[in-house]
């Protein structure tokens, strides 16, 4: 044995001998995760299923808040066709004007309403004859806007014959159309018609019949074999258009996954899905357990929505001013949700909660031809409208609506318009409104009419519930955009 070898190992004898641990054999330092989770074991068998589950209904919680557009437009199509029947010849006209009997998200009583619901699945393309001056749109049934119709639609408020495409259609496609293709079977049809002034305000008659001339048939049928069409008068009626609050929101969002195409829901969304038991064409069968947490999941979502509402947005782009409560429901968004560099859940889901319908004509700064909808929800101290109290709202003179003006009270949870004996709770520029002096006017709220307020001034509340108003200037003005005509806040009188 050589010398230097002979000293190593003397020298390993004499550490081992007095207890010292050769430097090779330390424990290893830990990794991160290992350390974070339960030391790199399995963790127990209680607490895996509880975070399983726990995955599962967060994961419920924004299916919820992500497809509530679906949902709506879902409620709105099964209360039309259930209580007014279905197909493309079907369109639904609240030839009296809408009231609070129906209930759908924020509606307006002061335009007339059609409706209706096309299944390009079912028909094939499909040919639309819109009247001229119409204000409307075509959506697909996650209330993405295929096109406007009317002014700011390509038509430019003359009519015109809009050919809608079902997804995937490659067929011949016929010129002399506004051809547009859809990413869903499913489109919602939605036109509004202007009421002249009248004697006592605004005439529906002629609204109705610009809307009667609306024609609906498939591209490809002749004209023996198009069905006529029907114009049921929805008015008057109690019509439930409200989405689902219970377990059928998941059945029905099933049968539209397995209805729509792939290419309708992104690859994302539908992986989120699938961790919930909703893939397309496949059974969906929740476990009793997992029934408990989808009902746990519809029940909290919209919770955390109103949540959201209520606490407003950190940035306050929701804010029309500096200086006043009116609120904007985009918080300048495009009406595809989307800001500068994201697509906004938070804020579309705030919307749909309370209203239907997304549209360029509502958030473009057009002039004298689109229309802008200042919301409030809290009088000029901040805090939240009260049906139990008296407000008054005072508008400058001159509101800059081309067309007209128009302010609507409404549940502020779902959007429903107040229902009290009034029944509309909406007063317009062409109603015979008592203006001052100065041409301004001053409009009144409460569960009981104020002695000094005129009876066309009014608007009833529900008592102790909490309540928004909206504020609808069709045909906006420059004076809108540039702020130079502003609406007063909402004012508590007692």
């Amino acid at each position: 044995m050589r010398t230097g070898q002979l000293i190593r190992t003397s020298a390993l004898l004499i550490s081992s001998l007095c207890g010292a641990v050769p430097t090779l054999a330390q424990q290893p330092a830990t990794p991160p995760l290992i350390e974070q989770l339960n030391n790199g074991n399995w963790l127990p068998q209680g607490e895996a299923e509880a975070l399983r589950d726990e995955l599962f209904y967060q994961r419920a919680i924004q299916a919820y808040i992500y497809l509530l557009p679906a949902l709506n437009v879902i409620g709105m199509r099964d209360g039309s066709e259930a209580a007014f029947g279905k197909g493309y010849n079907v369109l639904p006209i609240w030839k009296d004007r809408m009231d609070a009997r129906t209930w759908v998200t924020t509606p307006n009583a002061d335009v007339i309403y059609s409706m209706s619901y096309l299944d390009l699945k079912e028909t094939g393309p499909l040919v639309v004859a819109a009247p001229s001056n119409v204000i409307g749109m075509f959506t697909d049934f996650f209330q993405r806007t295929i096109t406007d119709v009317g002014a700011i639609g390509p038509d430019r408020a003359r009519g015109g014959l809009y050919l809608l495409l079902p997804p995937g259609y490659d067929g011949e496609v016929p010129q002399g159309y506004f051809t547009f293709k859809s990413p869903t079977y499913n489109v919602f049809l939605f036109f509004r018609t202007l009421m002249p002034k009248g004697e006592n305000g605004p005439d529906p008659k002629p609204a109705v019949a610009q809307a009667e001339k609306t024609r609906v048939y498939p591209l490809w049928t002749m004209e023996k074999d198009v069905k006529p069409m029907q114009f049921p008068n929805a008015s008057g009626k109690r019509v439930n258009m409200m989405y689902p609050v219970d377990n059928t929101f998941w059945t029905k969002l099933k049968a539209l996954v397995d209805y729509e195409p792939i290419s309708a829901i992104s690859q994302d969304m539908r992986g989120v899905l699938a961790s919930i038991g909703i893939i397309k064409g496949k059974p969906f069968n929740p476990t009793a357990k997992q029934q408990e947490l989808l009902k746990k999941a519809v029940e909290t979502a919209p919770k955390m929505i109103v949540a959201m509402r209520q606490l407003g947005r950190s940035d306050e782009r929701n804010r029309y001013y500096k200086d006043r409560q009116w609120e904007n429901a985009w918080a300048g968004v495009t009406s595809e949700w989307y800001q500068d560099s994201y697509l906004d859940f938070d804020q579309r889901a705030t919307y749909f909660q309370a209203a239907y319908s997304s549209a360029p004509a509502m958030v473009m700064r057009t002039i004298g031809a689109g229309s802008k909808y200042p919301v409030a929800y809290r009088d000029a101290n901040g805090d939240f409208l009260n049906g139990s109290n008296i407000y008054k709202l005072h508008l400058p003179p001159n509101p800059p609506a081309a067309l007209f003006w128009a302010v609507t009270a409404y549940d502020f949870m779902d959007g429903t318009m107040v229902e009290t004996p009034q029944l509309m709770p909406s007063i317009n520029g062409f109603n015979k409104v008592a203006t001052n002096s100065d041409g301004s006017v001053d409009l009144w709220f409460g569960p009981t009419k104020p002695p000094n307020a005129p009876d066309s001034n009014f608007i009833q509340t529900v008592n102790a519930r909490n309540f928004l108003i909206a504020l609808r200037l069709y045909g906006s003005g420059v004076e809108f955009f540039d702020q130079t005509w502003k609406p007063d806040d909402v004012t508590k009188l007692n």
